[in-house]
């Protein structure tokens, strides 16, 4: 028969559009209904949710409906019960790191959405409590796990490329301002007092990215805007948006590669899908969204020339090949959330932890400075 652990992992924040369908049903949920996760020596790790938050009757309709038992709206008595060893945060940005420092304090391990914190003395504050304590530690680094940029991965690891020059990305959408319609996200996102913007929510995913596929981001330069500042919110009251709407960011990368990356939630769509990113290189460019892989080799490249006096009618979008999908890809949050298990229990190191997450803090404040003081702002590499 074959051994099974079970870990206890406590969910803050299940009750969020985020934490809600991604982690606990996708990731945790799925994860428990497959028998857990096999480890290298044939046994399985599996797990038992508690779902903590601020309204009971909310938890309680959760747990009925997905056939959990365990929930609370007591954090403290939760972090204090030794069957419960991971800690796993979704809350709003400006509640996660008082949270993060009881768990941190309790001797869980923790597995922790971004931005880990509002300011990156903060977040470097809960790795240094975290490494001195001994706790394990992850944060979320979904994009990285989507099959598109899986298979950029492959391409950047196969030589495709030649030499790497550019990447461009455009991430966005529309997002309604809610008085004739009701927004797609949460009115806080649009205040920065609350912890909002698409910088601090933004910059953190292209941090890691850019970092784990291309190499060490060295300087930023951002401009944000609020392009629309009358906004409803989920009652339909006016409020002013005081955080931006849009981003337009340059970032140096080692080696001399150049990043640009628009993010937006006031654009209206016009690519295959809601984030794309073209890398071109010496010998080979590729584009990439979500699922999606196009790519297009030097040999197979046209020769454009430049007339306006005369329409074009090549069709560049059929010069372009589609890679072909050979894996089997998970959800890429439950990816993730398979490798940390397997590396809590194991007891190998893991990347993507508390300080890899206070980078991406580093990253987006960068760009806030940079927006604000009109300047490259440079980026210093971390330790603790």
């Amino acid at each position: 028969m074959t051994d099974v652990r079970e870990i206890g992992i406590i969910m803050n924040g299940v009750s969020g559009r985020m934490g809600y369908r991604q982690h606990l049903v996708r990731s945790i949920l799925a994860i428990r209904d497959q028998g857990g996760v096999e480890l290298p020596d044939g046994s399985k790790v599996t797990v038992r949710p508690m779902l903590v938050g601020r309204s009971e009757a909310k938890l309680a309709e959760l747990a009925a409906k997905h056939g959990i038992d365990d929930y609370t709206t007591d954090l403290d008595a939760a972090l204090a019960d030794p069957k419960w060893e991971i800690y796993a945060d979704f809350l709003v940005t400006k509640a996660r790191a008082t949270a993060i420092r009881k768990a941190i304090a309790a001797g869980k391990a923790i597995y922790t959405e971004k931005p880990t914190a509002e300011s990156l003395e903060e977040a470097l504050e809960l790795a240094k409590l975290a490494q001195d304590a001994g706790v394990k530690t992850g944060v979320v680094h979904d994009k990285l796990y989507l099959p598109g940029l899986q298979k950029l991965k492959r391409l950047i690891d196969s030589g495709f490329f030649g030499r790497i020059l550019s990447v461009r990305g455009e991430f966005g959408y529309w997002v309604f301002e809610g008085d004739w319609q009701p927004a797609q996200r949460p009115s806080w996102n649009y205040r920065t007092e609350d912890g909002g913007g698409i910088i601090t929510d933004m910059f953190p995913h292209w941090n890691y990215v850019l970092e784990n596929l291309f190499g060490e981001v060295k300087s930023v330069y951002a401009q944000a805007a609020v392009h629309i500042a009358d906004r409803w919110d989920e009652k339909g009251e006016h409020y002013t948006a005081t955080a931006e709407d849009a981003a337009y960011g340059i970032f140096e990368i080692e080696g001399g590669v150049i990043a640009e990356i628009n993010s937006s939630w006031t654009v209206r769509v016009n690519r295959d899908e809601l984030v794309e990113f073209q890398v071109d290189g010496t010998h080979g460019s590729a584009v990439v969204g979500l699922f999606g892989c196009k790519i297009q080799p030097r040999n197979a490249t046209p020769k454009p020339v430049w007339n306006p006096d005369l329409e074009d009618t090549h069709d560049y979008d059929g010069d372009w090949q589609n890679v072909p999908t050979n894996d089997v890809f998970l959800n890429g949050f439950r990816q993730q959330w398979e490798e940390y298990l397997t590396s809590y229990v194991l007891g190998t190191d893991y990347p993507f932890d508390l300080l890899a997450g206070a980078r991406g803090v580093q990253f987006a404040e960068a760009g806030l400075t940079s927006s604000a003081e009109g300047r490259k702002v440079a980026i210093e590499r971390l330790s603790l």
